[in-house]
């Protein structure tokens, strides 16, 4: 009985350190795809979602920051499902300043808030549309989370 009381609490802590920050978790979010957003984004002004990605620039202004996104969906976890097909980009802005050495590019990030509206972004000679995310709360993932998240066992509830 204690060797089930010890595996327990094992399990119980490493999901602990592997879920969101409650301010992210517990967000009041509206289950709405990305392409549905961006197929008319001015129709989900002020939609509050919890989307994320992987970074892929950062700009800073004198009053805020934004952060480019390489949209990926969502795990069970909040994390980046980054062997799936991206679907394109969102740009995050938040009053706070971001570092760009702290919100490196290639780093998983997950964010909650509302659409504000779209926001044109420049990709070779093409300028084009992309939603634009006012950041209530950003969560970036630590860079051995993948490897950490794909190396621990899997254990059903139902294992004893």
């Amino acid at each position: 009985m204690k060797s089930y009381l010890s595996i327990i609490s094992l399990l119980l802590l490493l999901n602990g350190c592997t879920s969101l920050p409650s301010a992210i978790r517990d967000f009041p979010s509206v289950n709405v795809s990305y392409q549905t957003v961006n197929q008319d984004i001015s129709a989900y002004k002020d939609v509050p979602v919890r989307w994320g990605g992987v970074i892929i620039d950062v700009e800073n202004e004198k009053d805020f920051s934004r952060v480019q996104v390489l949209f990926y969906p969502l795990n069970y976890r909040g994390y980046p499902k980054i062997d799936k097909k991206s679907e394109g980009r969102f740009v995050i802005e938040s009053s706070d300043f971001l570092d760009p050495a702290v919100y490196a590019k290639d780093t998983e990030i997950t964010v909650a808030g509302t659409i504000k509206g779209d926001i044109e972004r420049t990709i070779g000679n093409k300028s084009i549309p992309v939603p634009l995310i006012l950041a209530t709360s950003i969560y970036l993932w630590p860079k051995d989370y993948r490897n950490y998240y794909y190396s621990v066992p899997y254990y059903p509830y139902y294992w004893w």
